[in-house]
């Protein structure tokens, strides 16, 4: 009996969908598709960032169109199964079965110890990134990553970059970057939100995570633009989890925004699926509008603007005189972020919602 383990949909421990469906084996079976190039893909997190990563894959996929992708990451719910034929959580198992296979092509995108170690271990015929040096430290695989690796390492290299992240990612992987978009499957469960069918709902994502709080733009411009928005017909919805759910209660309390808690990844995706514009900080909720192809006010400080592909959808408000590129401290003197002010973050949001 012919066995094609090197067909797409062959499986190995259960029966594929055709023979399911038709009861066809291997060797009499029409739907054959072979395998070509195995390739792994490393880019465990930030969520954002793996958000960030998806438009290379419509390039790989170009290139290698009968390649099985397989990505490792710790937001698998970012990953698009239309692209990828093995989505695999960061845990023991999958770590094991990784050590056990030989690609053609592995691409580890992060720069932790634990990735590095990870793509050191796995055999591939060719690897690029990053991997482990001779100290164990971080180091480019080859030169397509060496631009990526510098500003990682060099503060005066990162504010002199012109390169935006997928322009880089692309680079690592040695393919020109034409702009291609962000890759995000909405899951199949829609949840019901006691919100009006209307195009009029303006998300507010208030909160930046615990790093770098230098971000935050302060409960009182949340609720001076929510007056604003209310006052022209908008619905200010705050946006935020469990972190935020405390500030966001207290600017639901004092405004007319609509707050209606915290919610899983899932359900988060759906709801930022229903606002016609976000206002946020560089966050998780940032990708996912951009994802979503919704319009953006992205309120920035610490980080260099020429990093964000906005694709035409936003705009970036700095605050003005202010030299923060780079400034990664919890607690600022001057309040910078502060500076910019609501009547600019509304203007803003009804030039893009016009445009």
């Amino acid at each position: 009996m012919e066995i094609k383990n090197n067909c797409k949909y062959f499986r190995g421990d259960i029966p594929c969908i055709f023979h399911k469906k038709y009861q066809v084996h291997c060797d009499d079976c029409n739907y054959f598709e072979p395998i070509k190039e195995k390739i792994l893909i490393i880019k465990l997190g930030a969520a954002g960032d793996v958000i960030r990563t998806t438009p290379v894959l419509r390039k790989l996929r170009e290139v290698f169109p009968d390649a099985e992708i397989t990505w490792l990451t710790q937001y698998p719910i970012f990953v698009p199964q239309k692209y990828v034929n093995n989505i695999l959580a960061w845990n023991l198992e999958n770590i094991l079965w990784l050590q056990s296979r030989r690609f053609d092509f592995l691409f580890n995108l992060d720069k932790d110890r634990e990735a590095l170690g990870l793509a050191n271990i796995i055999s591939a015929r060719t690897k690029k990134g990053f991997l482990p040096d001779d100290f164990g430290k971080c180091a480019p695989a080859d030169n397509n990553a060496e631009h990526k690796w510098l500003t990682g390492i060099y503060d005066d290299v990162s504010r002199q970059n012109k390169k935006s992240y997928p322009e880089e990612i692309f680079e690592i992987f040695g393919f020109s970057y034409n702009r291609e978009k962000y890759i995000l499957e909405l899951p199949p469960a829609k949840p019901e939100f006691d919100l009006p069918d209307t195009e009029k709902i303006i998300g507010l994502n208030t909160g930046c995570g615990t790093r770098w709080l230098t971000r935050l733009w302060g409960e009182k411009n949340w609720i001076e633009l929510s007056n604003m928005l209310s006052e022209k017909g908008f619905i200010p919805l705050l946006l935020g989890g469990p972190v935020e759910d405390e500030m966001n209660r207290k600017i639901a309390q004092n405004s007319p925004a609509c707050y209606l808690g915290t919610f899983k990844i899932e359900d988060f995706l759906h709801l930022v699926n229903r606002c016609s514009a976000v206002v946020t900080s560089v966050t998780m909720a940032m990708h996912i509008a951009l994802a979503l192809e919704k319009k953006l006010v992205l309120l920035n400080n610490i980080f260099n603007k020429n990093e964000f592909e906005l694709f035409g959808l936003g705009k970036i408000l700095e605050p003005e005189g202010k030299n923060c590129l780079g400034c990664y401290r919890n607690t600022c003197p001057k309040e910078c972020m502060s500076t910019i002010s609501p009547q600019l973050v509304f203007d803003t949001i009804q030039e893009l919602l016009k445009g």
